[in-house]
């Protein structure tokens, strides 16, 4: 079980890391005025979120295995579970953001990306202090 549980926490950061950087991309294409600039940050963002969805079933997956091989946890784990499908939209979300640039239909400014890209941040500091203090035990 160590073993799954390694793979888990590597998927998990590999996946936060696609988390933390495509809203960051999101913010130099609100900026973005110049078409050249536009059509790269396009490119990279949508690089990055098509890799970040095996990184995202990754960490499903192993963490399914976790959840099954231990078995059902108390009130921390269900609240985890909470916060993973808010994860869920999130990156979801992320991906009709990303449609609606290509599409030309962003509305929204680069200070409202800056603020986005912090969801994930709360979110992973709640999901580790849930795991490691186990408060609601």
């Amino acid at each position: 079980m160590l073993w799954v549980k390694a793979f888990h926490i590597i998927f998990v950061t590999s996946w936060f890391v696609g988390l933390f950087y495509l809203p960051r991309i999101y913010v130099n294409l609100a900026m973005a005025t110049e078409p050249a600039e536009r059509q790269r940050l396009l490119l990279m963002a949508g690089k990055l979120y098509r890799f970040m969805l095996p990184l995202m079933l990754g960490t499903l997956g192993f963490g399914l295995w976790l959840w099954l091989g231990y078995g059902i946890g108390g009130l921390w784990l269900q609240l985890k579970m909470v916060l993973v499908l808010m994860l869920l939209g999130y990156h979801l979300y992320c991906g009709r953001l990303l449609k609606a640039f290509r599409d030309g239909e962003n509305l929204r400014s680069h200070v409202w990306y800056r603020w986005f890209n912090e969801l994930p941040v709360m979110i992973l500091m709640l999901v580790v202090i849930l795991v490691v203090v186990k408060p609601f035990q």
